[in-house]
């Protein structure tokens, strides 16, 4: 019998909306993790952990209720980590978002978690839970971790911090007291009603804090357990899983090393009843919550008992049994979670295998798009595959291929279909940067099935279904690329739907000194993903007239841009280079223009796009691709360039240089063999980049030859690095002794007191006013000088509400016939 695509369609969307793009059923398990699946298979509990960061997460705690209590557990990160540090890129605000977001999906596949968030944007370091919640708006965020409790139904609640503040950050303050608050309402339907279309009222049984014993002073009784053990299973401790998990958030340098051995987390209940050496004691975990369900129980018991490691397909028989069972489960929560649960432990211990494959990674919509097919069945268990119907994840359209081929042992089933690709279908985006504007602290997410969501679902998804032993069951795989590189082997990477051309500036910002009014060289890398047949054409707030672009004024900057029309019959898969200029008016400002990309036709459409295409490839995360509306931003800088030969000295990565380079400054960036020739006397001054003496060993080699510099007449200026257990200081950076501190001001609209206002550091070459500070960012500064020698001198200062000034922000002193200066304003974020 073949499967109608319309009640296809309802159970692969539902899965769509349930998993992740990326989430694969457990295909191919090695035998010690299938065993351990049969023991979750027979547990009953969930755990939700609450923390405000990526990487706030106990990944200790986590890999031990997953995979020793056999709890369902997730983490809800209140943010996606927009605000932090990066130290392995230039990448920031929402690109640090992704890639933080899928560190942390990375450190839940090694330690067994599930990942959630809220729309909370981070913005930085807050102080207090009021700073936090002016920015973020709190009710928006308290409903969306009462969606996070009554989607994911948790038994039991963990936060990482308390609500007494002893976590430091104000973010850190604010997750605790929304779980607090999110505790207490997520039973009652009557809070926030507009959910009820979505999910029902639950009420978990247990609040707890999971605090540092050596860090927060609790009073009353405390739990504490021993999570150190060794699962025999996975062949690793709960100490050794938990570095792995949180070693992979290596944009922020938190590899770790492994545990082993007793070790204890300590726990505080703030709702609930637990004693003193079981956090779970008072929840029932087993089968037995539900009336009448011990045969399930006592089935799935006598299968973990019964099971062979070299013949898991023996177990196949009695698992088709005890998803009979498990069907007549009345919970629908847990009846909905244990059927996938024991499909996959069916599939997984017949060995198979299942996957489709795009022919190309990239698709237009209206390509006929062409997916590779392949399943194998390694067991002696019959597996008849009935048809595969490939849908997206957006549309109501789905194909039907009918195969009604039995899988022999293994002997794999390979076959080619293919789609086309619906003019509706979306383009690939990550669903809370997709929609814009966001509000400051929120990101704008219209539809709540998708909120909380770790990334967006697939764009397309093929689901095999299957006839096993004569039941029916169904695996749903994402439609991905597949290619092998000749050093790394066989590699995957998500389809793509992309516009039919995609234009990126050579720079995120334009900076133009206001007094340069010839023309600034404006360039452009154009790419293809469709064939063009018409000449394009690059414009600012694109009108058309008689189906010709026309130029618009370029409102509030004041000035004009020119184009070149490019070439007809641009094949997809080119790139070509576009030259323009933009010619300052006599009195002109700062903007950003609204561009298109567009031709006299395309189809029925006049624009091939208004979208930068921007993808983040590192090794340790999955490729990342995002579209953001074209947009070209003009600064104008009111600026005496006075002395131009800088010598850059990279750290961490930021732009920096970049933006020195485009004002007009001549910029060298200094590498081992130019600093140890010692011939830095050209320079009039040399910039440090953010964290280098954090991230770079050789800056302990580079001092004296930095000392010398200064010493004969040269400036050095020292962007902000960190001294903690994180990022600690590799060597003594000034040269008058200093240390670096926790100061920092939070509220980049802080006022700025000029204590020294005659000072040669706030009049040459230019004058710094309070105007220079206006427009600021997230944050004035951070990290700021501790511990200062007499030597030092402290022109400014600046502080948040209620707080002294903070002086030590920027630091001077003279050295010799030169000059050195430490930094910890936020320039490379500005």
């Amino acid at each position: 019998m073949i499967i109608k695509p319309s009640a296809l369609l309802a159970a692969l969307l539902s899965a769509i909306l349930l998993f992740s793009a990326t989430c694969l059923p457990a295909q191919q398990l090695a035998p010690g993790q299938i065993l351990l699946n049969l023991k979750k298979l027979n547990t009953y509990g969930t755990v939700l952990y609450v923390a405000a960061h990526p990487d706030d997460e106990n990944t200790r705690l986590i890999a031990w209720l997953a995979n020793e209590k056999c709890l369902r557990t997730g983490y809800l990160s209140i943010t996606r980590g927009d605000g932090g540090q990066n130290l392995i890129g230039k990448e920031q605000g929402p690109l640090l978002g992704l890639i933080r977001t899928q560190e942390l999906l990375a450190a839940r596949q090694a330690d067994g978690g599930e990942q959630m968030f809220t729309r909370a944007i981070d913005f930085g370091y807050s102080k207090t839970p009021e700073e936090t919640f002016a920015i973020w708006n709190r009710d928006s965020i308290l409903k969306d971790v009462v969606y996070a409790i009554r989607k994911f139904r948790p038994d039991a609640i963990i936060c990482r911090f308390g609500t007494d503040g002893s976590g430091g950050h104000g973010h850190h303050t604010a997750s605790a007291m929304l779980a607090e608050a999110a505790y207490d309402i997520a039973g009652d339907s009557t809070k926030y009603p507009e959910l009820n279309a979505y999910v029902k009222a639950w009420q978990p049984k247990l609040l707890a804090w999971n605090f540092w014993q050596e860090r927060a002073t609790v009073s009353g009784q405390s739990t504490r357990m021993d999570v150190g053990g060794y699962n025999q299973l996975l062949g690793k401790s709960y100490g050794e899983i938990a570095a792995e998990s949180r070693s992979m958030h290596k944009s922020q340098g938190f590899g770790v090393a492994k545990g082993r051995g007793q070790t204890y987390e300590y726990f505080k209940v703030l709702r609930g009843t637990a004693d003193t050496a079981d956090l779970f004691s008072t929840i029932n975990i087993g089968a037995t919550r539900f009336a009448g369900m011990q045969k399930l129980e006592a089935t799935i018991g006598s299968i973990i008992k019964a099971f062979n490691p070299s013949r898991p397909d023996a177990s196949i028989t009695l698992l088709l049994k005890a998803k009979v069972l498990i069907e007549k489960l009345p919970d629908p929560y847990y009846r909905s979670q244990k059927t996938k649960q024991v499909d996959a432990l069916i599939l997984a211990c017949a060995g198979s295998f299942a996957e489709a494959n795009a022919t190309d990674y990239i698709q237009v919509p209206g390509d006929t798009m062409k997916v590779s097919l392949q399943a194998i069945n390694r067991s002696a268990t019959a597996i008849k595959i009935i048809d595969v119907t490939i849908a997206s994840a957006k549309s109501v359209q789905a194909k039907d291929t009918v195969i009604n081929l039995t899988l022999k042992n293994n002997v794999a089933f390979k076959g080619l279909t293919s789609v086309v690709i619906p003019a509706s279908a979306p383009y690939t985006n990550p669903y809370w940067l997709a929609n814009t504007p966001h509000t400051k602290g929120l990101s704008n997410v219209p539809d709540q099935a998708m909120v909380g969501k770790p990334e967006s679902p697939a764009a397309f998804s093929a689901t095999f279904n299957l006839r096993v032993a004569g039941q029916p069951m169904q695996v749903t795989v994402p439609i991905r690329y597949r290619w092998v590189e000749p050093a790394d082997g066989e590699k995957y990477r998500a389809l793509e739907v992309l516009p039919p051309a995609t234009l990126g500036f050579d720079r995120k910002v334009y900076m133009v000194p206001k007094k340069q009014l010839t023309e600034k060289e404006i360039k452009a890398e154009a790419s293809y993903f469709d064939s063009i047949r018409l000449p394009a054409y690059v414009m600012p707030n694109r009108t058309m007239r008689n189906g010709m672009p026309v130029p618009d004024n370029i409102e509030g900057i004041g000035g004009s841009f020119s184009y070149k029309t490019l070439a007809s019959n641009l094949q997809k898969g080119n790139k070509c280079i576009i030259n323009g200029s933009f010619t300052p008016g006599n009195d002109w400002k700062s903007g950003t223009i609204k561009m298109s990309f567009s031709t006299d036709d395309y189809d029925t459409d006049t624009t091939l796009g208004s979208y930068e295409l921007q993808r983040l490839n590192y090794p340790h995360i999955p490729i990342q691709t995002l579209l953001q509306p074209l947009r070209l931003k003009i600064n104008s800088l009111n600026i005496n360039l006075g002395k131009r030969n800088i010598g850059y000295l990279p750290g961490a990565g930021d732009d920096v240089a970049e933006c020195l380079k485009q004002i007009g400054y001549n910029i060298t960036i200094l590498d081992d063999a130019i600093i140890s020739s010692g011939n830095l006397a050209k320079f009039d001054a040399i910039v440090i980049g953010v964290r280098a003496y954090n991230v770079n060993e050789r800056m302990a080699g580079y001092r004296s030859k930095l000392l010398s510099y200064i010493e004969n007449g040269g400036t050095v200026i020292a962007q902000y690095n960190t001294n903690n257990w994180v990022s600690s200081l590799v060597t003594q950076i000034g040269p008058y002794p200093f240390g670096i501190g926790r100061d920092r001001v939070t509220n980049e609209n802080s006022p700025i007191a000029f204590l020294l206002p005659d000072h040669e550091l706030l009049n040459k070459p230019n004058k710094i006013t309070q105007a220079d500070f206006e427009g600021w960012v997230q944050e004035r500064g951070i990290y700021f000088a501790a511990d200062l020698a007499k030597e030092y001198e402290m022109p400014l200062a600046m502080s948040d509400a209620n707080e002294p000034p903070k002086a030590s922000n920027t630091i001077f002193a003279r050295y010799g016939k030169g000059r050195f200066i430490y930094t910890g304003l936020a320039f490379f974020r500005q």
